[in-house]
This record gives C-alpha cells, sequence and structure tokens, in this order.
C-alpha cells in the first residue's frame, strides 16, 4: 500500500530540484534580453540618419526581442507551473496531518432547504466539502457541488470505477490541477459561453483575403524603399492608408478586443488541459464516455482547435501595444486580419466549446474524488447490493474524525427498518448519524468510506436534525420543524430515502412531543420507510415492543471515581444513564 504523505514528499523535493534550474534559465533569459536592449539602441545610435540602415535595425530588433519575450514567458510558466505543483503537495501533506481550515469551505454553497446538505455539515468551515474539494476552476467547484447535492443513485459502480482509475494516476492529476490553477480568468466561464453562443460578426467577407493583400503590397513599397526606387513619401501614404482603413471598423474591433481580453487567459490554459486529457488513456466507462465529447473534429484535435484560438487571442491582444499595434495596422491590416479569422473561429466552433469545456469541468471535480481515494487508501469502496439489506458495515467512523482517537463502529440496517437511538449528551448520537448520513452520500458519489467493510443497497438520503428559526420569514422554530417534516412526508411518497431524524419536535412541550413523535414514527414505519430516529425521550422505546420494524440501540455514558467516561460504542439495547444533572453539578451551575 503506497504511503501518501511519503509520495508527497518526494513530490516535493523533485519539483524544488527542477524549479532551481529554471529559475537559472530566468536570470540567463533576462540578461540576455537586457543585452540585446542595448545592443539595438547602440545600433540605432550609429545608424541614425540612414533610413534603410535605421529601418533594418528596428525590424530585426521587433523579431528577436518578440522571440526572446515568448521563449521567456514559457519559462515562467514553468516556473510558475512547478511551484502549484510544490503548493499541491505541501497542501495534501497538511490535509493529511488534518490542517485543512483553510481550504475553500463552500460556505456560499449551504442550503437548508436541501434533502441532507446542512444537517451532515457538508459545507462550510471544518465541512467535507473542504476536507474534499481540490478544484482548481469556478465549472469544477460547481460540478464537484452538485455531485455531492444530487442525491442519485444511478450507475455507482461506474463512478466507483472512474474514482479508482484516477486515484491511481496521481502525477496526471497534479499536473491537470496545476495547469487548472493557473487560469487566471478575467471573466467566468459562464460569461465567455454566453459571449461565443451569441457573438455577432463585423467583419466583412471581403477581410478574408484583402490583410492578405494589402500586406503583400506594403512588403513591395518597403523593398522598393529600401532600394531607393521610390521615395519615402510612398510608404508615409500607405502608412496612412492602412490605419485609415482599420479605423474605419476600429469602434467595432475594440468591442471585440474587449471580450477576447476577457477570454485569452482561459482558452490559454483550457487547450493545454485539453491536449493533457487526449493524452492519457482512461479506461474506466464513465470517463471514455466523457472522452468521447472531445474526439478529433475533422480531421483535428479540440486541444488543438483551442490552441489555435488561444493564439489567435494572443496575436490579437498585442493591438495593445502601441508600437506593434501601430506598424502592423498600418501595414498588414492586423485588427481585421485577426478579427475576421477570430469570428469565422467561433462562427465554427462556438456550438462544441461548451461540451468541451463541462469535460474539463467534470474532470476538475472528479480528481477530487480520486485524490479522496489515493490520500485514504486504507478506506473501502462499498460493495453494491440489491437486496433486504440496505446498510452494512464493519469498523466505521467519520472521516473528519482523528483515526488515532476515532471509536469504529459495526453497523447494519435491513430495509423498512427504523432503529430509535437514545443516549446521554454527548455520548455520541448526533456524530453516528452523521457518520451514516456521509456513508451514503460518499457511497452514492462513488468514494471509498471509512469502514473496514461495507455492502450497501444503493437508496437517497433525507435528514432532519439541525432546523432552525427564521425570523426574516416569521417562521418559529417549531413551525419550521414541522415544515421540514411535512417535507419529509411527501418525499416518501414518491421515491425510497433512508430517513434520519435527530431529536424531532423539539419545539414542543415534553408531553405533546412524546405523542407527537410516537405518531411520527407509526406513519415512518406504516409507509414502509428505512431509517434511525436518535432521542432523549425513552417513551419512543416502547415502540420497538408494538412495531416489529423498530429496534432500540443507544450509546451510553458512565460516571467512575467521579469523571464522566464514553466509549462511543453503537450498542442494542436502551440507554439507563443520563448525565445532564451530573454536567451542572461538575460545572458548578447548579
Amino acid at each position: 500500500m503506497q504511503d501518501p504523505q511519503e509520495q508527497y514528499s518526494l513530490n516535493i523535493e523533485r519539483y524544488r530540484n527542477r524549479l532551481k534550474t529554471i529559475k537559472k534559465k530566468l536570470l540567463t533569459s533576462s540578461s540576455l534580453r537586457l543585452g540585446i536592449f542595448l545592443a539595438a539602441c547602440v545600433g540605432i545610435s550609429l545608424g541614425w540618419g540612414n533610413m534603410q540602415l535605421l529601418l533594418a535595425i528596428i525590424i530585426v530588433f521587433i523579431i528577436v526581442f518578440l522571440f526572446l519575450v515568448s521563449k521567456h514567458s514559457d519559462l515562467q510558466y514553468q516556473r510558475d507551473f512547478l511551484e502549484e505543483l510544490m503548493h499541491i503537495n505541501t497542501t495534501e501533506i497538511k490535509v493529511l496531518n488534518r490542517d485543512f481550515y483553510d481550504l475553500p469551505d463552500g460556505e456560499i454553497f449551504k442550503n437548508g432547504q436541501h434533502a441532507f446538505s446542512m444537517d451532515i455539515d457538508l459545507f462550510g468551515k471544518g465541512s467535507f466539502f473542504q476536507y474534499l474539494n481540490r478544484t482548481s476552476l469556478e465549472p469544477g467547484t460547481q460540478r464537484l457541488v452538485q455531485k455531492l447535492t444530487e442525491n442519485s443513485i444511478e450507475n455507482i459502480p461506474q463512478k466507483q470505477e472512474a474514482v479508482e482509475e484516477l486515484a491511481s494516476k496521481t502525477e496526471w492529476r497534479q499536473r491537470f490541477s496545476a495547469t487548472a490553477a493557473l487560469v487566471k480568468t478575467e471573466a467566468p466561464v459562464a460569461f465567455i459561453l454566453n459571449w461565443l453562443r451569441n457573438y455577432k460578426p463585423y467583419a466583412p467577407p471581403i477581410m478574408r483575403f484583402l490583410p492578405q493583400v494589402f500586406s503583400v503590397i506594403s512588403l513591395l513599397i518597403f523593398v522598393l524603399y529600401y532600394f531607393d526606387f521610390i521615395p519615402v513619401v510612398f510608404l508615409v501614404i500607405w502608412f496612412f492608408i492602412g490605419l485609415g482603413i482599420t479605423g474605419a471598423f476600429v469602434k467595432k474591433t475594440n468591442k471585440l478586443s474587449e471580450y477576447t481580453g476577457k477570454a485569452q487567459s482561459t482558452f490559454e490554459q483550457y487547450y493545454k488541459l485539453l491536449l493533457q486529457l487526449e493524452n492519457e488513456d482512461f479506461n474506466s466507462v464513465l470517463l471514455q464516455e466523457k472522452m468521447a465529447h472531445i474526439t478529433p473534429k475533422n480531421g483535428k484535435k479540440a486541444s488543438e482547435i483551442v490552441k489555435n484560438f488561444s493564439k489567435m487571442l494572443a496575436a490579437f491582444d498585442q493591438r495593445g501595444n502601441l508600437l506593434v499595434g501601430t506598424f502592423t495596422n498600418a501595414f498588414m491590416l492586423s485588427d481585421l486580419r485577426h478579427g475576421y479569422a477570430i469570428e469565422q473561429w467561433i462562427a465554427a466552433n462556438a456550438d462544441h466549446i461548451h461540451a468541451w469545456f463541462e469535460v474539463i469541468a467534470f474532470f476538475d471535480a472528479y480528481n477530487s474524488l480520486g485524490n479522496f481515494a489515493f490520500n485514504h487508501p486504507q478506506y473501502t469502496f462499498p460493495e453494491i447490493k440489491t437486496g433486504e439489506k440496505i446498510l452494512e458495515c464493519t469498523a466505521a467512523s467519520h472521516p473528519l474524525l482523528d483515526p488515532k482517537k476515532a471509536v469504529a463502529n459495526d453497523f447494519k440496517i435491513d430495509e423498512e427498518q427504523f432503529f430509535i437511538i437514545t443516549g446521554a449528551n454527548m455520548a455520541g448520537k448526533s456524530t453516528f448519524l452523521r457518520t451514516v448520513s456521509l456513508q451514503i452520500v460518499m457511497a452514492n458519489v462513488g468514494l471509498p468510506v471509512c469502514a473496514a467493510s461495507v455492502k450497501y443497497t444503493p437508496i437517497k438520503l433525507i435528514t432532519s436534525m439541525r432546523t432552525t428559526d427564521s425570523l426574516t420569514d416569521d417562521s418559529s422554530y417549531f413551525f419550521s420543524e414541522l415544515k421540514r417534516l411535512q417535507y419529509i412526508v411527501q418525499a416518501i411518497k414518491t421515491d425510497r430515502y433512508f430517513i434520519i431524524l435527530d431529536e424531532i419536535l423539539k419545539g414542543t412541550n415534553s408531553t405533546d412531543k412524546a405523542i407527537g413523535s410516537r405518531k411520527f414514527i407509526d406513519k415512518l414505519v406504516a409507509s414502509h420507510s428505512t431509517g434511525i430516529i436518535a432521542t432523549h425521550d425513552l417513551s419512543l422505546c416502547e415502540a420497538a415492543d408494538q412495531l416489529q420494524p423498530v429496534e432500540n440501540y443507544y450509546f451510553d455514558a458512565e460516571i467512575k471515581n467521579g469523571e464522566l467516561f464514553f466509549d462511543y460504542t453503537f450498542k442494542k439495547g436502551i440507554c439507563q444513564n443520563m448525565n445532564a444533572s451530573f454536567l451542572l453539578e461538575k460545572m458548578g451551575i447548579v
């Protein structure tokens, strides 16, 4: 079994050594660019007064300098890429040591109306999402949130197969994530996709060949001027003719540039992500299905098509350079040439980009799942069954608990069976409920779960554990809880759910609560539902004597030598020891 922490440490050392080499090359590159610039300044100074020589020096300098800038940018990207890889591995070591509270917590995804997410700490500080999530792209994050909350029980074996395969591709996953992390978008991907779908072209059809013809004539004029066949006035006149043609479309060109400037970085990185996908072989059914969406089109790969667009956008962006933009527009009509090419690309490929970007978002999300599986080689993928047993697991515990301290429990529940769990305060009831809930969610997503073994018949989850009142909605705590229970009753009429309830009807008096809770249990049992109810009300345990599907379990607490002791062990029966009075006295409250 590969030790994840050891692998991450080796990766950091390897990338650190490569980073040192890249930094040396960057220093050399910077010195070379400075040397070329100084040489050009000397050449211009010496050639001042000789127009032909001056022009030749400027043209050579621009070509060489742009080449060096490109090479320097490549080195900078390699540096940033290696630094991101080091950051990824450093983060994983921290997380394995239970230090993950500075990662994105998904607070914005909290939804009190969801079937279970609020109750099981799926989002927020210290949440499972914060522990799991390694997405680098906003669409990938959205896709991961969707996977965690969709409550889908479809194709779980295929999901497991995909997660297991990605878990084995550690280096590929990290390269993909590092590439995605370097995407610095000026606008959301959804904004870019919407722009592409609704774009209206402005460049006339003549721009298909006019810039090329104009460039050839410009070259001819340069040659004639250089060899003294025509005076400089012809060059100047041609210069202003070119600026005049491009100037006629400048407003619409500027509008196009506004959007392309926001999209350039996204396409520059996304083609690299597509290339990484295309260069990797995937064997699992689900991953192959996704890869089918980026199969070659007209003999060209998706990465090649997007890369060409990225180059178009980068070339178009040079119009922002006053020296380069003015020169190329005057003699090559570069704005119109690039604008026409961009519009033709959009017309041909806008419909495909959404599907390609969706595949990238999918892999960004699933990389988090694969990373989780790799980080927990001791976890087990549930064995998917069909039959009477809904969940049967041995040595199960909550994945966010410190494994050195967590107490694992065995658990088995059949379909249409209901457990009533009693126990003292802090004995472990709520943690157990969240452990079972999270096992169901993780199993449905395709993740391995924190247990020695698990047999699972897929079922959707619905919970009521953290009802709150709402001043803005003018809702009392009790009414909010009633609405939640009503939501559960309506849901189980149309689908199978595993129901988990924690101390229902907390907002009313004890007698009314006991009567109402018992009636609700009777209704759930009559509906042939499956689930768990935790309660402090021991009178509810009598339901097990009258309803065959109901069984009693408990978590115990003992007072030993004046101290409270918990064993956090799931046991059959009814809890006899409560601790509220003891704690009040122990803390000096009473």
